[in-house]
């Protein structure tokens, strides 16, 4: 099979477009993968800078969909199944092989793409909404990054999940356009998001960090809370917490990777509370550009200029 691999931790330029043995069967299904998920922790891992961190040489790739090629006895998965599933690695490739637990039937009106572009993004949305923010019917839902993959996926997530108004975030009036496709009441943009939106909000959803952070918190009425999923602005903010003590608000951490993989069957949980807003559309991926399998340091490289919208996804 022919698969990306990273040699050399000198970047996306580095990456290299291999021959390979197909992964084996054993205990785990072996996918033909239709279409690959990029996200930023393949960008870190170009460069030695994500938690995760194999000996080189590696194949990166966490998320695919494609076709069951093989799986084991009592998986519930046949040959011929469409799926959507997470390696963790690997998926940048023709053929990958994921655990049986973290692999799951794709509904038929979700395309392969779609797929690719969900498992990370609408669970960690959920995670961060329902599980460890307590999203509450009614409330206001601000969204940072709000045209990128954690963004479009959190702002259906809020809205499958009874959030009452959802303001996304945005650095350009077309990244605003594609956050109200996804779903958002209205935007904002980022220079002055928080005199737009004055202190009306009951949840941010901040997978950027940087300099908005603190304004972020004078957003948040009592009891809000801030859900810290990532920080793709570069620097890590800090936190004077005399201003939580004083204003009743909550910081909330969100490693969604570090609890879900953990925690055996929790992902599986997430997906059935997911699956049935996806089977319905009311959850939709918003799938930005794609690229061939070889064009894999292209693809990284767009995420690196923050010029994308909705999931990269790498077909092969």
């Amino acid at each position: 099979m022919k698969a990306i691999q990273i040699t050399t931790l000198d970047g996306p330029d580095a990456l290299e477009f291999n021959e390979l043995p197909d992964p084996s069967g054993d205990d785990k299904v072996v996918i033909d993968v239709k279409a690959a998920g990029v996200a930023f922790p393949e960008l870190l891992q170009t460069r030695g800078l994500y938690q995760m961190k194999p000996e080189t040489p590696f194949v990166p790739g966490a998320e695919v969909a494609g076709i069951v090629e093989s799986a084991p006895d009592g998986s519930g998965l046949s040959q011929g199944d469409r799926v959507a599933a997470l390696p963790l690695l690997g998926g940048f490739a023709q053929k990958v092989a994921a655990d049986p637990s973290m692999t799951f039937k794709l509904p038929d009106s979700v395309g392969f793409e779609e797929g690719a572009s969900f498992l990370f993004n609408y669970c960690t949305a959920y995670f961060g909404l329902v599980e460890r923010g307590q999203l509450a019917e009614g409330e206001t839902v601000l969204v940072h990054g709000a045209a990128g993959g954690i963004g479009t996926a959190s702002i259906q997530v809020a809205k499958a999940f009874g959030a009452g108004r959802v303001i996304a975030v945005v650095s350009t009036e077309a990244k605003g356009e594609v956050a109200k496709q996804a779903g958002a009441d209205e935007f904002v943009l980022a220079e002055g998001f928080k005199d737009a939106v004055g202190k009306s909000v009951d949840i941010v959803v901040d997978p950027v960090g940087g300099d908005r952070f603190t304004d972020s918190l004078r957003c948040l009425k009592d009891d809000g809370r801030i859900l810290v999923i990532g920080f793709t602005a570069g620097s890590i903010p800090e936190v004077k917490v005399n201003r939580l003590l004083l204003n009743n608000i909550s910081v909330v951490g969100v490693g969604w990777g570090a609890y879900a993989l953990t925690r055996p069957g929790h992902i599986g949980k997430e997906w059935e509370a997911l699956r049935p807003h996806l089977e319905s559309g009311v959850l939709k991926p918003i799938v930005g550009d794609t690229y061939p399998l070889e064009q894999a340091a292209e693809a990284l490289q767009s995420l690196e200029t923050r010029a994308v919208t909705g999931k990269v996804v790498l077909l092969p």
